[in-house]
């Protein structure tokens, strides 16, 4: 390059060039605010313009949702800009173009079946601009299908990348799948997917707010302004250490462990006489219903499988499970309450659990109807009956603080080598619970609840059906 053709951009020394310089296929930028993160991703995609690949290098880059986009837009334009080779950005589009037929396409993707307008779709660079804003990693994953050309010269430059703060409610899938902190700039080679396929290679690379000279010079109170804005102690240390050790992201994945709190499948010919069958409900018709089946122990056990199943009196395990969904999440079916209750006698037939089942608590919605018969007279004309679930005063979130603590019972103790305290179990069978529950979000205004946009209908049923056992476990004591 000619002298006397003037630097836009080029990476400080550190985290950026780092970045800018790994090989591996799938990389993630992570640390601390305010080294440059942003300003390296849209780099990382533009150092391969230019280069004679024209259109087929083209790239997508990716915000949870679009307003979040505007600071990428804002970033793309400053830098851009300015470039020697400049492109041009379409407004309409959110989509620049360089004079070589180049493409850099910004977007957002709330939920994996957003995936469906790429399906087929060729990206050799993708970008995902605060990877810990996704709940999960579905939307992450499911893109990386799209990372591939058939020119093989791009297909060899053929890369994911993305950035990331630590918190927020993708917190533990980030930090597990780049097993953070412990291999932070360091190659992750041998990962398998869930069918035990060997993954591509994968790195994250630390930055922080200390190796950015430039912003600190210029804004000597940006740290200041960082400690000033920190909701919480977590955040903080997310902001300003980058740590990964706290407490964020989801409501119970920090609690939850597959192995121990699921069961495998029993018949109900094992549940001891002794023990309470009972049922809880979140109603739903737009959206799921969601009716969970709960065995609540006296402390005689099952031993099934080499497991002792409930030998601590108040040990909670749903047996089953019905949840009233299209098979598009978060999309109800619209059951009328005489289907739903037949439905529920149908399946305790099927089971082997006719005249045992006794009433658990529901959803008030069951209670109300301005216009006609309740939902819950309708379904106790069909013989099935409720409780009304606790729902005073703070009940939601101590209901998921005894879900998280029973969770956690699930295992001894730290130091203790038995179980003391009630925990609380799932059948294998329940596989809505499964996919659901477990990586709830966090509500970002207020750790201690969950947020309310996510679909919560299965933890509602089951925090009604908690929160029962934990009043009546205090009464029981007192």
């Amino acid at each position: 390059m000619p002298l006397d053709v003037p630097i836009v951009w080029a990476p400080q020394a550190g985290s950026q060039t780092s970045f800018l310089r790994c090989p591996l296929f799938e990389v993630l930028y992570e640390g601390t605010r305010g080294p440059g993160k942003t300003d390296a991703l849209l780099m990382d995609f533009a150092m391969d313009t230019g280069q004679g690949f024209g259109a087929e290098w083209r790239g997508i880059l990716f915000r949870k949702s679009y307003p979040e986009l505007a600071d990428v837009i804002s970033k793309s334009k400053k830098w851009f800009s300015r470039m020697r080779n400049t492109p041009k950005f379409n407004e309409a589009t959110s989509t620049w173009t360089w004079p070589g037929g180049e493409q850099l396409l910004l977007r957002h993707m709330r939920r994996p079946d957003d995936y469906n307008a790429y399906h087929g779709h060729a990206y050799p660079w993708i970008g995902f601009e605060e990877l810990t804003t996704w709940a999960t990693s579905e939307c992450f994953t499911i893109m990386q299908s799209c990372c591939r050309s058939t020119h093989p010269a791009v297909a060899e430059r053929a890369r994911v990348r993305s950035t990331t703060n630590p918190y927020g409610v993708g917190h533990n899938w980030v930090k597990e799948r780049y097993q953070l902190p412990l291999m932070r700039g360091r190659p992750i080679l041998n990962a398998r997917s869930s069918d035990g396929e060997v993954e591509p290679p994968r790195m994250a690379i630390h930055g922080t707010i200390y190796e950015n000279k430039i912003l600190l010079d210029s804004d000597p109170n940006y740290i200041s302004r960082i400690r000033a804005a920190a909701r919480n102690d977590a955040e903080l240390k997310a902001w300003l250490h980058g740590s990964w050790d706290i407490v964020a992201g989801g409501m119970f994945d920090d609690v939850w462990d597959r192995h121990t709190n699921v069961l495998p499948n029993f018949s109900a010919r094992l549940i001891p006489r002794g023990w309470r069958i009972d049922r809880s409900l979140d109603w739903g018709s737009s959206t799921p219903f969601s009716v969970g089946w709960w065995l609540e122990s006296n402390g005689e056990p099952i031993e099934w499988e080499g497991r002792l199943l409930g030998p601590i009196r108040g040990d909670l395990i749903r047996f089953m499970e019905w949840y009233g969904w299209t098979g598009k999440r978060n999309e109800g079916v619209k059951m009328m309450p005489d289907a739903v209750a037949q439905g529920i006698k149908d399946r305790e037939e099927d089971a082997g659990l006719i005249g045992r089942v006794r009433p658990g608590p529901a959803d008030h919605n069951i209670y109300t109807n301005d216009s006609g018969p309740t939902a819950e007279s309708i379904m106790r004309d069909k013989g099935v009956t409720w409780e009304q679930a606790n729902k005073g005063p703070g009940s939601r979130k101590n209901g998921w603080e005894v879900m998280r603590q029973m969770m956690s019972s699930a295992r001894p103790d730290d130091g203790e080598l038995v179980r003391t305290k009630p925990g609380m179990f799932v059948c294998d069978r329940c596989q809505q619970f499964q996919m659901t529950v477990p990586n709830l979000s966090r509500l970002d205004r207020d750790m201690d609840d969950i947020d309310t946009e996510a679909e919560d209908h299965i933890a509602d049923e089951t925090r009604y059906r908690v929160r029962r056992q934990d009043l009546t476990f205090h009464r029981r004591v007192q």
